[in-house]
């Protein structure tokens, strides 16, 4: 899913920041640049974290992966 602004991308990125928060999941793939953007930027605020992005060139399209490690 691409979203049309970056307010609706921080909504979704939200949710699964709450997710990643959780241990239901570690990352994150996805289309949109701004929901990657979003996670990023709301991941950072937990210093117990390292987050790591990506981007993945498949066919004619960019895939943006967030995820995320515990500091050792």
């Amino acid at each position: 899913m691409i979203f049309e602004t970056v307010r609706e991308a921080e909504v979704c990125a939200d949710r699964v920041v709450n997710g990643m928060y959780g241990r239901v999941f570690d990352g994150y793939e996805t289309p949109d640049y701004k929901i990657a953007y979003a996670l990023s930027f709301l991941l950072a605020e937990n210093r117990e974290l390292n987050i790591h992005t990506e981007v993945e060139f498949n066919n004619d399209m960019e895939v943006y992966k967030v995820w995320i490690t515990k500091h050792n």
